[in-house]
């Protein structure tokens, strides 16, 4: 047989045998040469095609860092920390618009334009997205729970009826800035902006403390991944990096104290009838804002409306930092304390001192160099002593002093102790955006019309607080080394800044109070100095003073009046005021130093009473309310028991501070001018 068989397949048939042989062999190489090419060579991309038909990739939000008040100053009585913000967890609304069948799209977009209760507009817009072509559309952002749950259990439902994919429709978690204290704070801390951004779906700060410690506060999403899957069921997957949420930033804010002068300063503004106001409070020693408010309000929450209408968006501000303006008298304890420095020097080198405090000296109307027109005050007097100067806010006074200053001393150490102790034209480096650092005129330099900024009549302006700007915080400041005994100060906001971690523990990534803490305070103003000043600023506050409207029942304060013009159009105006309060309390240990400002209060003259807007009738109250209510929140025991109003059974003026001096200043004062 097999010889037969032999004899059958000849030379021929082998050929082709080895030629079919070769060739399924061939063809089976070049299968598992593909398979190997599909498989291992692009394994990879082959596998993202796939994952992007039946998984999709959503971002995990981090939860934003909060922002904490500081509730440690009452003494006796420790409360937890309050936040300002807080993080509110909501959904936005995704579909996957291939996985939704034609025939459904219509009811499954009127259905959830009903839940979540959409006009004509918004629905239609939702409608045009199931007939996008992509895997993943954004539908609605910010839905809160309740409507989560309708749409889900709804869904539910309907999904398995219809044979759709559960996850057609999914569901992503995020956070939304909250507010629990409302517009408290609110242009300091600022806000987010709903939407976030496309390539790092960051939220995006408005401004404030938000875009300043934007980095801290971000932290870092994560990512999640869901499968398509009929079986598959909402807002599950897989999470492939969890977020790592952001640090909270502890602030030195007291909410009550800020609750406090924002309603004092609200007050104040009204009832001068003007344009806006601001206060500032400060711990003297730490440089801690323990307040800062200011009217009218930004709410945070409505920050559309505020960026979208040009009258509002000027709200959205720190005035007291981004608007500088001519600080006028409040600058005069400085004229003064200055004299003081250069008696001090000149006491070195066995010079005579270029000014005594019981000097009498002449103050009517008279030209000083340079001036086209004689310097005057707002009253005329023949002659005031140091203590007087001060307390009737003397423009002659100061000028004479300045004088003296420049004759002796020279024009460059006058300038750099405004400079370099005074810290006008610098900025204070607190942590908000677009601070000022105002302007201090410099020898040599033009201003852009060609003019000198320093010329021979500059400093008897810079003695009356003139041809100078400055920001509220840097004046604040300035009285802060009064406060403190002579000492540099710098102002913060923050405390701490702090991460909660996934074990529960904090973990602090700066610590503010330690670094401050570590850090030597160098010495600007002798303590002599700083003595003299504050007992010459006694007087402003009692009768006869500029600001007896500011004196605090049973405290000792001190403080100073300022009232200057705005440029309107490139001239003065003598109707249009900014007008300032700033002073201390108690005066030999002063627990906070507080600036009040008023924008424009109405010019007018109220019958009885006096000139409206005047630093000592508008700002001065709102720093007795709000100095009165910080003092009885902290605790502070009355320093001057018997100094309050007459008729007030408590007064007693054998016993009342500083009002034997008052009045021997009194007799002298008359004495010299009647």
């Amino acid at each position: 047989m097999s010889s037969n068989l032999s004899n059958r397949v000849g030379p021929g048939d082998r050929k082709r045998l080895v030629v079919i042989f070769l060739g399924l062999f061939f063809l089976f190489a070049l299968l598992l040469l593909r398979f190997y090419n599909i498989q291992i060579v692009q394994g990879e991309k082959w596998l993202r095609i796939a994952n992007s038909q039946h998984y999709t990739m959503v971002s995990e939000p981090a939860r934003r860092g909060l922002f904490y008040a500081d509730n440690s100053r009452k003494a006796g009585h420790p409360q937890p920390i309050q936040p300002l913000v807080i993080d509110v967890p909501k959904f936005h609304l995704y579909i996957d618009p291939i996985a939704i069948p034609i025939a459904e799209r219509e009811t499954i977009a009127q259905k959830l334009s009903d839940c979540l209760r959409l006009k004509a507009d918004a629905s239609k817009k939702l409608r045009a997205q199931f007939d996008k072509k992509s895997r993943s559309r954004k539908l609605v952002m910010w839905i809160d729970r309740s409507q989560h749950e309708d749409i889900v259990n709804w869904w539910r439902t309907f999904a398995k009826k219809k044979k759709i994919p559960r996850n057609a429709i999914f569901f992503v978690q995020d956070w939304r800035r909250s507010y629990p204290y409302g517009k408290l704070l609110g242009q300091v801390l600022h806000t987010v902006r709903d939407d976030r951004d496309e390539k790092t779906h960051q939220v995006i700060p408005t401004g404030g403390l938000e875009a300043i410690f934007h980095s801290y506060l971000s932290g870092v999403p994560g990512k999640r991944q869901i499968m398509r899957s009929p079986r598959h069921p909402l807002d599950t997957g897989e999470l492939i990096k969890a977020p790592q949420h952001g640090a909270d930033v502890h602030l030195t804010i007291d909410h009550y104290l800020q609750a406090v002068a924002e309603e004092e300063i609200c007050k104040a503004v009204k009832q001068a009838n003007a344009k806006g106001g601001w206060a500032l409070m400060m711990d003297p020693r730490t440089g801690e804002i323990m307040a800062l408010a200011q009217y009218p309000w930004f709410a945070p929450s409505a920050y559309r409306r505020f960026f979208n209408d040009p009258l509002l968006r000027d709200h959205t501000k720190v005035k007291a930092v981004t608007d500088p303006y001519e600080p006028g008298s409040i600058i005069k304890p400085f004229t003064l304390s200055l004299a003081l420095l250069a008696n001090a020097e000149l006491e070195k080198q066995g010079k005579k001192p270029l000014i005594s405090t019981e000097e009498k000296i002449p103050t009517s109307p008279r030209p000083f160099p340079g001036r086209s027109k004689p310097v005057k005050d707002l009253h005329s007097y023949r002659y005031l002593n140091f203590a007087m100067g001060l307390q009737k806010s003397s423009n002659v006074y100061m000028s004479t002093v300045v004088q003296r200053i420049i004759e002796q001393m020279g024009t460059n150490w006058y300038r750099s102790c405004l400079h370099d102790i005074c810290g006008f034209g610098v900025k204070t480096g607190i942590e908000l955006p677009a601070e000022s650092p105002g302007l201090l005129p410099q020898p040599g330099k033009l201003h852009p019309n060609g003019a000198l900024e320093w010329s021979a009549p500059t400093p008897y302006s810079l003695a009356m607080g003139h041809n100078v700007l400055a920001n509220s915080m840097q004046m604040l400041r300035m009285y802060a080394i009064l406060a403190n005994g002579g000492f540099a100060v710098q102002p913060t906001l923050v405390r701490k800044i702090s991460r909660k971690e996934a074990n529960g523990q904090e973990s602090i990534l700066v610590n503010y109070s330690l670094e401050r803490s570590k850090k030597e305070a160098q010495r600007l103003f002798p303590q002599k100095v700083v003595d003299e000043i504050v007992r010459t600023m006694k007087y402003t506050t009692k009768p006869g003073g500029s600001a007896s409207r500011a004196d605090i029942s049973g405290y000792t304060e001190v403080g100073k009046t300022g009232t200057s013009e705005k440029v309107i159009n490139g001239r003065y105006s003598k109707k249009d005021h900014i007008s300032t309060f700033v002073g201390f309390a108690p005066v030999a240990n002063p627990c906070f130093v507080l600036l009040i400002a008023i924008d424009e209060p109405e010019y007018k003259y109220i019958p009885g009473v006096g000139k409206n807007q005047l630093g000592g009738m508008c700002c001065a109250p709102a720093f007795r309310e709000i100095a009165t209510r910080t003092l009885q929140y902290l605790g502070v025991e009355p320093d001057d028991p018997h100094g309050y109003p007459q008729g007030d059974p408590r007064y007693d003026p054998l016993k009342a501070d500083w009002v034997k001096e008052t009045a021997i200043l009194k007799e002298l004062f008359q004495k010299w001018n009647h």
